[in-house]
């Protein structure tokens, strides 16, 4: 009887395992809230991979960036989260959630990114973002228009001026970039700094500067004299279609746009008529953008620490890099870019502008500071009284100095003025 007894409890003991077996396999998932971003949509494609290989089940969120940026604020600051691992845009939000403490400290090794991307992903030493996808600003341009006309690629600004001077006409504005307000502050940087100016300097607005204020007049000069009409309300999302269908004789915008450019079902151009060149050298400098516009991070909310590092890991991996950069998503790792079997098939110039930007780049495109939005607002009125203007107001000098006073008084509201 007690033998009899003794082995019912083994048989209950061991069905009780084997019912308890798969709940505590499905306690083996992460949270992961992506962004409606290319890369975003690579890592989805690519989500049963990582879960075979790794036996962590991957329950994904895609938001719009604004979205994304909200409900990610939203749960982090009623510390109700269970996100484990999102995508984070270091330029916009990177101070706000590090300073509230929302990142958990990188430990992988980041050696294969480029030191001016990883400087905005990381506070005092420390990297608390991996870089994902890298932008720099280079030039479209249309090479049938240019060879026509008798002119050489742009190789400085004043060549800039006169060629979009030359192109611009009734059927194709000579010069394009994007002139809605806030949105155009990202295009202006890498003039401000050709002009040897800055947004901020040690964390004060120095954006009223006379260098400042000369590329700002220059930048309105062009988009006011040769731009497309209606250009103070367009952004990407408008001038590039303008350049798909052969209405911009020369953009300059994100490199992100490259594929898009290229690609036969999108644009009615061929593809010996497109050129892909470094911005134009300014009278000061050479160092346009080159930013890490997206990165990974885990929330130092997160109870699965180790199994967001592994996703992390492997979302920022070489390999998954590589399928992006053969995408024509233009990656953070070195030596994705490097590789001649994943870059030997791509133009040379878009090689040429990525090789100067990540050595002599300059790694943001707006104000490096948490009250950003705000900052791009009062950037862009100034942007448009200059595109208005023809870069000619009589007021643009004493706007710069009152929407400077204006930023730091952002900073110090955040406590970053003279940081």
């Amino acid at each position: 009887m007690n033998r009899r007894l003794t082995c019912t409890a083994l048989a209950a003991a061991f069905a009780g395992i084997l019912a308890v077996a798969p709940a505590h396999a499905q306690q083996k998932e992460i949270r992961v809230m992506l962004a409606n971003h290319p890369y975003g949509d690579l890592i989805k494609a690519n989500i049963g991979e990582f879960e075979k290989a790794h036996g962590i089940k991957v329950n994904l969120e895609s938001l719009q960036e604004s979205q994304l940026t909200t409900k990610l604020t939203t749960e982090f600051a009623t510390n109700s989260s269970t996100v484990d691992v999102f995508m984070t845009r270091p330029l916009q939000d990177g101070k706000l959630f590090y300073k509230n403490g929302w990142y958990e400290p990188i430990t992988q090794d980041l050696s294969d990114i480029p030191k001016n991307t990883l400087s905005v992903a990381s506070y005092s030493g420390k990297p608390y973002m991996v870089p994902l996808v890298t932008e720099w600003q280079v030039m479209f341009y249309r090479k049938d228009l240019l060879s026509a006309a008798g002119l050489k690629v742009p190789a400085t600004f004043a060549e800039l001026e006169s060629a979009a001077q030359k192109l611009n006409s009734d059927a194709v504005a000579g010069f394009g970039s994007r002139g809605k307000t806030a949105a155009a502050v990202t295009q202006l940087s890498s003039y401000i700094y050709g002009y040897g100016g800055s947004y901020l300097d040690h964390g004060k607005a120095v954006f009223d500067s006379k260098a400042a204020v000369d590329a700002i007049r220059f930048y309105g000069k062009l988009l006011g004299s040769y731009g497309p009409k209606g250009v103070t309300s367009m952004s990407w999302e408008n001038l590039l279609p303008l350049f798909q269908a052969g209405k911009l004789a020369i953009w300059t915008d994100a490199s992100v746009f490259y594929g898009n450019v290229i690609d036969p079902t999108k644009t009615s151009l061929r593809p010996e008529q497109i050129g892909v060149a470094p911005l134009p050298a300014g009278p000061k400098a050479n160092s346009p953008f080159y930013v890490a516009s997206w990165a990974i991070a885990i929330s130092k909310q997160s109870k699965k620490k180790d199994l967001a590092k592994e996703f992390v890991a492997w979302a920022s991996g070489k390999e998954l890099s590589a399928k992006a950069l053969a995408a024509n998503i233009t990656v953070a790792r070195s030596s994705v870019w490097d590789d001649k079997a994943v870059t030997g098939k791509m133009e040379p110039g878009l090689l040429e502008t990525r090789a100067l930007a990540a050595k002599n780049g300059t790694p943001t495109d707006r104000p490096f500071m948490s009250a950003v939005g705000e900052a791009r607002d009062l950037i862009g009125e100034l942007i448009l009284e200059s595109i208005n203007t023809k870069g000619a107001s009589t007021q643009l000098d004493a706007m710069a100095k009152d929407r400077a006073e204006k930023v730091n008084e952002l900073l110090q509201d955040t406590g970053e003025f003279g940081k």
